[in-house]
């Protein structure tokens, strides 16, 4: 059946659909970054409100500020804005039909239906999923003054190319007719995801209207969140999933049988009762997100890079691989998990056992592409925090030193197979003319200042990684995994890395 309004009460056995009235939901959020995630995440949660009869003024409107936004919008509005989600579980598989979405605005190169939507009184919350690396970051963590985006924007606020300036837009027209604010509610993998967020929107604003980035500063709230679900992308094989169930979706979404979502309770326009759909509502969401952040998304990133020069299709398959799998499992217990603040009653030994759980899901095919994708932010957002904070407690470096060559390998463009690794990173060509001069000059890939700072002369470190590196390029990845799980620790000299290895031995 073709999935739309007309068709809910003719759902296949066994699946369930909006127990509402979706014509009378209205408006209450605006979501921007409308992809896989946001629908099995937020709008699910918002989903859930809505069948126990709460929150039918929350709906959702969604909106993209790139132009391949466009197809998705398409996809969606030509079924009404339902969503097919399919739970992969390791003992079975159920789908839901979602409908907490009620339209998805123009994508426009002057965003003006999204500053215009954004600007009604009836939007309280203004959300985003723009992936970690659409904050526009520089180096050290602050608004990238320098962008082209960012330049534009300042220069002509009425017409913004940015989410960002688009919000800035908006909040100046409620401002200008004396309406209250909305709240900027991120929902990306970034530790102080709403303190960034206030960053860029406040600093962005500020380059062109002082008076309104301090209006925008002491009105408009931006709290902290950590969000959890595993959502592959959708591709042919999760098309046929769902076509296999009965419904014929153009947009369907697979997830795992896990979610979590921890809000700081800090809105400046009313919410919605998340903590009434399994939401975790408190003032402190920092040990969360830390947790969360350098075990899990670091984590993926220990294993997707090794898995894609390896050839390995999905992270399951990283883990079933038993020396992939006791690489992450060294790396993890020995590297990260000492610089991991603890979440009272979750002991980290007890979070990283979920984690393996979670990323061993044999019928999640989440493939080592999609969680390598962008490592030029994902290296600095999620694995060299980790890394400086050992530096400075003088703890090993050598597993991550590790890591970070294999991301340098990766990069180079090709699998050990000698196929082709597509590019797979905003900043690809760039990365790949330096992991290639790389494997002459080993330094040349720390020297990238905009993503490792400093790193290229933190004592350890540097040696580790140029050890790694030599002998993936010379001996394989196999070699460099056997080795480091046989002891040998490349920070060391060459005498004290032989004489490490027999006593590990």
């Amino acid at each position: 059946m073709k999935l739309c309004n007309a068709t809910l009460s003719a759902l296949p056995d066994g699946i369930s659909g909006p127990a509402y009235d979706r014509s009378a939901l209205t408006p209450g959020i605006v979501h921007i970054g409308l992809g896989n995630f946001h629908r099995a995440h937020q709008a699910w949660y918002l989903h859930r409100l809505m069948q126990q009869g709460l929150a039918h003024d929350w709906a959702i409107i969604g909106a993209g500020v790139r132009a391949g936004d466009a197809a998705m919008r398409d996809r969606l509005l030509a079924q009404d804005c339902l969503t097919t989600l399919v739970e992969l579980d390791p003992n079975g598989t159920s789908a839901e039909v979602i409908g907490s979405m009620i339209d998805f605005l123009p994508v426009e190169e002057n965003n003006a239906s999204l500053i215009k939507a954004m600007s009604d009184p009836a939007i309280r919350i203004v959300s985003l999923t723009v992936t970690e690396g659409g904050y526009y970051l520089d180096p050290t963590g602050g608004l990238d003054l320098n962008h082209a985006d960012i330049i534009h924007d300042a220069k002509s606020p009425e017409t913004p190319v940015t989410a960002f300036g688009a919000m800035i837009a908006a909040l100046r027209a409620r401002r200008d007719a004396d309406l209250p604010a909305f709240t900027g509610q991120c929902c990306d993998n970034l530790q102080g995801n709403g303190a960034i967020l206030r960053q860029t929107v406040v600093g962005l604003a500020r380059l062109s209207d002082p008076d309104l980035a301090n209006w925008i500063d002491q009105n408009v709230a931006f709290p902290d969140a950590m969000v959890d679900c595993i959502v592959p992308a959708t591709g042919d094989a999760e098309l046929s999933l769902v076509r296999e169930l009965g419904i014929d979706d153009a947009a369907p979404v697979t997830h795992e049988n896990y979610r979590q979502w921890v809000i700081e309770d800090q809105f400046c326009n009313g919410r919605p009762p998340w903590e009434k759909a399994g939401a975790t509502l408190t003032n402190d969401v920092h040990p969360y997100e830390s947790m969360k952040i350098r075990i899990l998304n670091a984590g993926h990133q220990v294993l997707a890079n090794v898995g894609e020069v390896l050839g390995l299709a999905t992270i399951a398959d990283c883990m079933a691989d038993t020396q992939v799998a006791a690489f992450f499992q060294k790396v993890q217990r020995t590297e990260m998990l000492p610089h991991v603040d603890a979440v009272a009653g979750l002991p980290n030994a007890e979070y990283l056992a979920l984690i393996e759980r979670r990323f061993a899901n044999p019928k999640i095919r989440d493939t080592t592409r999609r969680v390598a994708f962008d490592g030029s932010s994902r290296h600095p957002g999620f694995l060299l925090p980790i890394l400086r904070d050992a530096l400075s407690a003088a703890a090993l470096v050598n597993g991550l030193a590790l890591v970070e060559a294999l991301w340098a390998r990766m990069c180079a463009g090709t699998r050990e197979d000698g196929s082709v690794i597509a590019a797979n990173d905003p900043h690809w060509e760039a990365l790949q003319n330096v992991a290639n001069a790389a494997r002459d000059d080993r330094q040349k890939w720390l020297m990238m200042t905009q993503i490792y700072g400093d790193l290229a002369s933190a004592p350890g470190f540097a040696e580790a990684f140029a050890g790694w590196l030599d002998l993936i390029w010379e001996d394989g990845a196999r070699a460099a995994l056997s080795a480091y799980l046989d002891g040998v620790d490349m920070s060391a000299t060459g005498d004290e890395r032989a004489e490490r290895a027999s006593q590990s031995g």
